[in-house]
């Protein structure tokens, strides 16, 4: 089968290679792949800036659904044709504190698929059957493509932030991530405000679109100035930093309110310089976040069964794996939204 392959280390090194299909081991479901999206980890495993540990020749792709095909000995819970979606972390340890408290995302030997493991941008992917969670059938293969990142971020909004009815919650970066813990904080009953740039006009409309009170084009408007007038100068109570730009987080330190809410769930993908003493000088409670685990899946695939959280509408372009390389240079130019690779029919 042709798979997208990361086959050695160093920026780039990526391209369509044939594989053999895999198979069902002892304990594992092999699952036929219907869409799978491309993350913005995706781009620094291309360009090989990402500390979560690498181990090429590897399948990339983590953010998919599809089918069983094969199960392997010893599965019982699931059957071929089940629609099914999967977590990331692989393997992990399970004797260490965080995996014996259930922040498995957090273990020292964690191993992610599409990283360590062959991963999701082939026909066929094969993963351990603790990790699969069922598809409803009212959740279409987009929509559920999209069930990863929307764990991530129920995992950071939900599970790691504390946002009550009345708060109000800056979200900074209208990507995918973005618009989702726009939802997020929605469905808490959260007053929420997007910023982006110039270059994410059609992502801040879309931001409207899925329910944010309030747009801010930071190009255009002082941010500052806007959360001032808005919150008669007390500031936001929460920011969710998911545009992973420095200059971006610097600024959203200045107008969170004092004893505020900051969590960064958008990744550098290097050191920054930022003023850390706003953290002190606010007494902020600041939190990262990494990745999801059990509980975070089953909120997230529950919000989007209820219809309180949308996926598919943050899909803007479905393309054959083949033309991967067209679908990386538009995600990194900020060209539509989410992208969505799909398998070649009669690999």
């Amino acid at each position: 089968m042709r798979a997208l392959v990361k086959y050695a280390k160093g920026n780039g090194n990526m391209e369509i290679r044939e594989i053999p299909e895999p198979k069902a081991g002892p304990g594992q479901v092999k699952i036929e792949v219907k869409a799978a999206g491309i993350c913005g980890s995706d781009l620094h495993i291309y360009h090989d800036d990402i500390a979560i540990p690498l181990k090429p020749p590897v399948v990339t792709g983590h953010e998919f659904c599809g089918v069983v095909s094969e199960v392997g000995e010893g599965v019982t819970e699931w059957k071929c044709g089940d629609r099914v979606t999967s977590e990331t972390a692989y393997s992990f340890c399970g004797k260490c504190h965080y995996c014996m408290t259930g922040y498995y995302n957090l273990c020292n030997n964690r191993k992610t698929l599409g990283y360590w493991y062959h991963g999701a941008f082939a026909k066929y992917t094969v993963v351990p059957q603790e990790r699969v969670h069922a598809l409803s059938d009212h959740i279409d293969f987009v929509s559920g493509a999209l069930l990863e990142p929307l764990a991530c971020v129920t995992h950071a909004v939900l599970e790691l932030t504390k946002i009550t009815v009345g708060d109000v919650v800056l979200v900074v970066g209208p990507g995918a991530i973005g618009l989702a813990a726009l939802q997020a904080a929605k469905v808490q009953g959260a007053t929420v405000i997007v910023s982006g740039t110039s270059v994410d006009g059609e992502r801040l409309k879309k931001a409207k679109q899925l329910g944010a009170d309030y747009i801010v084009d930071v190009t255009q408007e002082d941010l500052e100035t806007f959360i001032e007038q808005f919150t008669k100068g007390r500031g936001v109570d929460v920011v969710l930093e998911c545009s992973g730009v420095a200059k971006a987080a610097d600024n959203a330190l200045k107008v969170i309110k004092k004893q505020g809410q900051f969590t960064q769930i958008g990744l550098f993908g290097k050191p920054i310089s930022i003023d850390f003493e706003k953290i002190c000088f606010k007494e902020l409670k600041v939190t990262g976040s990494l990745g999801s685990k059990w509980t975070s899946w089953e909120k997230a695939i529950q919000l989007v069964e209820q219809g309180k959280v949308k996926t598919k509408p943050l899909v803007s372009h479905q393309m054959p794996i083949t033309e991967w390389e067209k679908a990386f240079k538009m995600f990194e130019s900020k060209e539509g939204l989410k992208l969505i690779l799909t398998p070649i029919d009669g690999e």
